[in-house]
């Protein structure tokens, strides 16, 4: 699985080294694709992060205790949203309280950095993310000597309905 990993180049690159890292060991279950540092003063800084994205299966934020006041974290939230790729949150200071990014959702969790529990919820997310596909196999197929009933027009409805309904009572006996 391909990762683009954002994170707080002012405060938090240390957790991109260690996230490097992890991914490198034997057994790992994802692969680095870029990171999220490139520089925010050229016009159009933002194409950069995108087209990586982009080429990534799922984004992974490293939060950290500034992750709240990173401009670069949270367009890069945005644009995985609008390249509507999954992402998870990840608490990367078990010591320190994290802040999710600026535009972060309620629901959205921030996941202990332990890496049976980060890759089994990269899994999870990017599982959740693609929609499910039903081989022909399980689905239903019509019963050729069953005829399905012909759709009714509104006043057919109507007209059978009123056929069905038993005599009203005028209350006079």
């Amino acid at each position: 699985m391909k990762v683009f990993v954002s994170f707080d180049e002012r405060y938090d690159r240390d957790l991109y080294e260690q996230f490097i890292e992890q991914s490198a060991r034997p057994g790992s279950s994802f692969e680095v694709v870029r990171d999220g540092s490139s520089a925010m003063r050229t016009k159009g800084w933002s194409d950069h992060p995108r087209m990586n994205i982009r080429s990534a299966d799922e984004v992974v934020f490293l939060c950290g205790e500034h992750t709240n006041e990173s401009l670069r974290m949270t367009v890069e939230l945005d644009i995985a949203r609008e390249e509507q790729k999954p992402y998870i949150l990840v608490w990367g200071r078990r010591d320190r309280m994290c802040t999710k990014p600026e535009g972060a959702l309620p629901g959205d969790g921030m996941y202990s950095w332990a890496r049976d529990i980060l890759e089994n919820q990269m899994a999870t997310t990017l599982r959740g993310s693609k929609p499910r596909v039903i081989p022909e196999s399980y689905k239903r197929r019509p019963d050729p000597g069953k005829r399905r009933p012909e759709p009714t027009k509104p006043e057919q409805a109507a007209e059978t309905a009123s056929q069905v309904r038993p005599p009203q009572d005028s209350g006079g006996s």
